[in-house]
C-alpha cells in the first residue's frame, strides 16, 4: 500500500517537474525570439550605418590622396631639388661682398677648462 503511495506521489512529481521545464523552454524560446527581433530592428540598422560611414570616410581619404597629398608631395619635391640645384650651382661662384657687409673670420671658442683635449685626428683611442 505504501508503495503505491510513493509510486502516485512519483508520478505526479514528475508530472509537475514536466511542466515547469516545459515553461521555462518555453520562455527560453520566446526570449530568444525576442532577441532576434531586437536585432533586426536595432543592430543591423546600425551596423548598416556604420559600414555606410567606412565607406564614406575610405572615398574621402582616396579624394584626399588624389586632390592634396600627391600634389603637395610632386610640389615640394620639386621646390627641393631646384634649391638643391641652385645650391650647387651657386657652390661653384665666388662670393660678392660690398664694403658695407664685410666677412668676419672665425674664431673659435676657447676650450672648456675642465675637458680633455680631443685626440688628434686619425689617432688609435686609448686602451683602458
Amino acid at each position: 500500500m505504501v508503495l503505491f503511495v510513493l509510486r502516485d506521489l512519483a508520478i505526479i512529481f514528475l508530472a509537475l517537474e514536466s511542466i515547469v521545464t516545459l515553461t521555462l523552454l518555453s520562455i527560453l524560446i520566446w526570449q530568444i525570439w525576442r532577441l532576434t527581433k531586437m536585432l533586426q530592428t536595432e543592430v543591423l540598422p546600425v551596423i548598416r550605418d556604420a559600414q555606410e560611414t567606412v565607406s564614406t570616410v575610405r572615398g574621402t581619404t582616396t579624394f584626399m590622396a588624389d586632390n592634396v597629398v600627391t600634389p603637395v608631395v610632386s610640389t615640394t619635391s620639386k621646390v627641393a631639388g631646384a634649391r638643391r640645384t641652385i645650391q650647387v650651382l651657386m657652390a661653384d661662384l665666388p662670393l660678392q661682398r660690398t664694403s658695407k657687409t664685410k666677412a668676419t673670420p672665425f674664431v673659435p671658442p676657447p676650450p672648456m677648462p675642465d675637458a680633455a683635449p680631443p685626440p688628434p685626428i686619425g689617432s688609435a683611442p686609448p686602451v683602458p
